[in-house]
């Protein structure tokens, strides 16, 4: 919801003293209800001039309800204010007047409520163009099997195929545009609504069927209203229309880049990759530089196809080496998705202390076969004694390496073959490869730790400190109560040993 300080639950409040109460001013004009948006207008202006209002005899209420007669707002897009409205259950929104604050003004200038005209009112101007899978069903009712729709991704199946689509879509992106603006609030929980969204067996029609629901809050349910009613929402269109959020999607999709620089590169003026490249104040690190070299290569996402062609390559150069070795595909092709921004791989070995130096020597046997464009190797920093750890991290501490390899266009299965933009006559394309070697006896917690999705790996650690008093990351799973690192061979192990239901990895798609 974009009116952060405006309930959502319309509620009768009493009216005001009207006359002769002591400390109250009379209400001279009974047939007007006020009611101020504060979105745009900021809490302290709304406050200075509702008082204003009171003042001069007109009755205004703190909470949008049924007795509202007068709706001001200031500087908000028509289709925004009335999706919102409608979203708050009133009787008969369309005998509101909903008015620009000229008329505000108009009338405090007066002392009187001024005649409303066309000048003043606030309406939507074009015909909205609904979308038909989301059109609106007043008889709908709550998908099937969701009365038991747990809070924590961990306890949902969800799988590739998602029936909601078009308000995940929506809720990625406000969520992505929270964390450019450090908002780790909002971003959280647009990132739980859409995880408890992409898990219904059903498209959502209605709000009445998303009733009972966790992890859908009121900010959600008016960005789902307004997409129900609209077909789109406006406030995602505004934030695409950003400046600053457009630079820093086009930043932060270089290979290398993250938010921080990015805001860096954006607060020096910057708006483009070309400025960003012709900048001589600008000093670009190793990985950096690899993703403005290949960067119409890897900004592009990766196909199933392509994932295999990649895994047969490291396949044969891993076993070349060390033919016992334990190799597993992660990420989101492990979870069945189509594409990927990259793909990521786990390997070991069946002795402990065997993986050591595994990894570079790997890299070497990829240089000797000249498809290796980049290499950014970090070296293991795990260390059991400092087990366990309160605070996760997103990198975990072993052995692991970033590469950008060479595929060939023979290499690639099917009629596509890779992935490439019109008029490029390459045989080949440059791909994200990301490859972790943790000691065997922590295989299975960076196996599920890197499968993800991003969201159920988060709400397993939240379930496992909440629910079990554990403390769970790529690691290792510490019991607190017991004061131990419970041993596990699988990912099976784990799940049993939080008391879940194994969930298998295509259905960790949250």
């Amino acid at each position: 919801m974009f009116f952060p300080l405006c309930h959502s639950l319309v509620k009768k409040r009493k009216r005001p003293v009207e006359a002769g109460a002591q400390g109250q001013v009379e209400v001279k004009f009974k047939e007007v209800t006020l009611y101020l948006v504060e979105r745009k207008m900021g809490s302290s202006r709304r406050n200075f001039l509702t008082r204003l209002a009171r003042s001069k005899g007109f009755r205004v209420e703190d909470v949008l309800s049924d007795d509202v007669t007068h709706v001001v707002a200031e500087d908000n897009q028509a289709e925004v204010l009335w999706a919102w409205l409608m979203g708050h259950g009133l009787r008969d929104v369309s005998r509101l007047a909903v008015l620009d604050i000229s008329w505000f003004t108009d009338s405090m200038r007066e002392g009187r409520p001024v005649r409303v005209e066309t000048r003043h009112s606030i309406q939507v101007r074009e015909p909205v163009v609904m979308d038909a899978s989301v059109t609106p069903n007043p008889n709908c009712s709550p998908p099937t099997a969701v009365a038991n729709v747990s809070q924590y991704a961990c306890q949902r199946r969800t799988t590739t195929e998602n029936h909601n689509k078009i308000f995940t879509d929506v809720m990625e992106e406000l969520a992505e545009s929270s964390e450019f603006n450090e908002s780790k609030g909002p971003c959280l929980a647009f990132r739980q609504a859409a995880s408890v969204l992409k898990s219904l067996p059903s498209a959502v029609h209605c709000l009445k069927a998303i009733q009972g629901l966790p992890c859908l809050g009121e900010h959600t349910k008016a960005v789902m209203e307004e997409i129900l009613t609209f077909g789109r929402s406006f406030k995602v269109e505004e934030i695409r229309c950003d400046e600053r959020y457009q630079a820093l999607k086009l930043f932060t999709s270089v290979f290398g880049v993250g938010p921080k620089t990015a805001e860096k590169w954006y607060r020096r003026g910057l708006r483009s990759l070309q400025e960003i490249l012709t900048e001589p104040n600008i000093q670009l690190n190793r990985m950096q530089r690899a993703g403005f070299l290949y960067y119409s290569d890897i900004s592009k996402a990766v196909s199933k196809a392509e994932a295999k062609a990649v895994g047969c390559i490291i396949e044969e150069t891993v076993h070349w080496i060390a033919p016992d070795a334990i190799l597993a595909l992660t990420g989101g092709f492990r979870r069945g998705k189509e594409y990927g921004h990259d793909v990521d791989f786990l390997l070991t070995m069946p002795e402990m202390g065997k993986e050591e130096g595994l990894l570079l020597h790997v890299i070497d046997r990829l240089k000797d076969q000249g498809i290796l464009l980049y290499c950014d190797y970090q070296g293991s920093t795990f260390d059991v004694s400092k087990l366990p750890s309160c605070r996760f991290e997103d990198m975990d501490c072993f052995q692991k390496c970033f590469l950008i390899l060479r595929l060939e266009q023979g290499q690639v299965e099917g009629e596509r073959g890779l992935q490439r933009d019109p008029g490029d006559s390459r045989g080949w394309r440059a791909v994200r490869v990301d490859l972790v070697a943790p000691p065997v006896d922590r295989y299975a917690f960076a196996l599920l730790g890197w499968t993800g999705s991003r969201q159920f790996g988060r709400d397993l650690r939240t379930f496992a400190q909440k629910e079990r008093q554990m403390l769970l990351d790529n690691h290792a799973l510490y019991d607190k109560t017991k004061k131990l690192c419970l041993l596990a061979t699988t990912e099976e192990d784990i799940f049993a040993h939080l008391g879940l239901e194994y969930v298998e990895p295509w259905q960790r798609n949250a």
